[in-house]
């Protein structure tokens, strides 16, 4: 399971965020991104210690410093199930071909070189020479 998937489908969800500093925040994600920077409302902070709280209206939390997050397991399921249910509908609509990325290609282009030749590039020069050689 892929961890942006689920957090897509845990927005407006309850959930827990442990931060590398050791602080706590239980609010609903509102909305995340590539970099798993999240953004939570009606945030309980907690501090490290567990000795003072913080009640804020809403957070925005940097992804390289989340350590972990938590969501409700009913979510994991339910995401475990759609992206069963995807995959499925991805095998049905191939018509039985095998093969993809990887698979050996044929004719022209074929390569991953863009067709382009193993000869001299733009500069004039030989592949492999760095540049004053």
């Amino acid at each position: 399971m892929l961890p942006l998937s689920l957090l897509n489908a845990a927005q407006n969800k309850p959930m827990l965020v442990e931060l590398k500093n050791g602080e706590t925040l239980n609010g609903h994600l509102v909305n995340c991104d590539n970099f798993m920077n999240i953004t939570l409302r009606e945030v309980y902070q907690t501090s490290s210690e567990g000795e003072r709280f913080w009640k804020l209206k809403e957070c925005y939390v940097r992804g390289s410093t989340i350590k972990y997050l938590r969501v409700p397991d009913q979510l994991l399921d339910e995401v475990q199930v759609e992206q069963f249910h995807a995959r499925e509908m991805q095998r049905g609509g191939r018509g039985g071909q095998r093969g993809g990325r990887g698979a050996p290609q044929r004719g022209r282009g074929g390569g991953g070189g863009g067709g382009r030749g193993m000869g001299p590039g733009r500069g004039g020069r030989a592949r492999g020479r760095g540049r004053g050689a």
